[in-house]
């Protein structure tokens, strides 16, 4: 049996746009951006997801990868401190909605497939409001007991985070599939450059300033809108 074959496949499985921790209900902002016809096309909706990724991988990426050497360590108590501050880094409502959200939904997924007491206590923690349970931090768990790699981990959750957009945008944005992919390949090919400063950082690194994504996030709260969830 081939180790990396296996840990491929197990990649394959956690990025795919149809595994079931809920991102097809999330747009990140992109359905107000629509409404507002700040995005209408595919040159804007490459520079929205771009800007998307670059806030991701700064702060939600750095967690991750915290998460992920915190468990590989069995240190439980630093994987708790990441969950609540990354949580307490978000300046909307909605972004931590979505993080917790889809944060217990792989954790409960992962509870069935994995024996770890690491996980098992973390998602106790999760159903008692004890720690927020963040998407983040659940998939640096999931990576490191999956033996995958940081890189590995990095590059899933920045797939993940366009992938989401470009999901959305089929719904609201008048692009096609060809669009969405002929971006998602371009954009692939930045995500080694933010990798590799992002890796050094620890959580007083963090950053995610893009202004403009937390204004759309704050009226997508008020609107009246709703595409994807109620």
């Amino acid at each position: 049996m081939d180790p990396r074959m296996t840990a491929l496949f197990h990649l394959l499985q956690y990025s795919d746009a149809t595994f079931p921790v809920g991102t097809f209900s999330f747009s990140n902002g992109l359905e107000t951006a629509s409404y507002e016809k700040l995005v209408h096309d595919a040159s804007g909706l490459e520079q929205y997801a771009r800007s998307a990724a670059r806030q991701a991988a700064f702060s939600d990426g750095v967690a991750a990868l915290t998460a992920y050497r915190a468990c590989k360590k069995g240190d439980y108590k630093a994987i708790c401190d990441i969950d609540a501050r990354l949580m307490l880094f978000k300046m909307n409502d909605e972004a931590r909605l979505m993080l917790r959200r889809m944060g217990k939904k792989l954790a409960e997924l992962s509870a069935l497939i994995f024996s770890s007491d690491i996980l098992s206590r973390w998602l106790a923690d999760i159903e008692r409001e004890v720690t927020p349970g963040s998407y983040p931090v659940a998939q640096g768990i999931v990576f490191a007991l999956s033996d995958l790699s940081e890189e590995d981990l990095y590059v899933s959750y920045q797939y993940g985070v366009i992938n989401m957009i470009l999901g959305a945008a089929l719904r609201c944005v008048r692009v096609s599939h060809y669009d969405t992919q002929d971006i998602l390949f371009r954009l692939a090919s930045e995500t080694p450059a933010l990798y590799e400063q992002a890796k050094d950082m620890d959580f007083e690194d963090m950053n995610c300033f893009v202004p403009e994504m937390d204004i759309l996030a704050s009226l997508h709260e008020k609107g009246s809108m709703r595409m994807f969830m109620s």
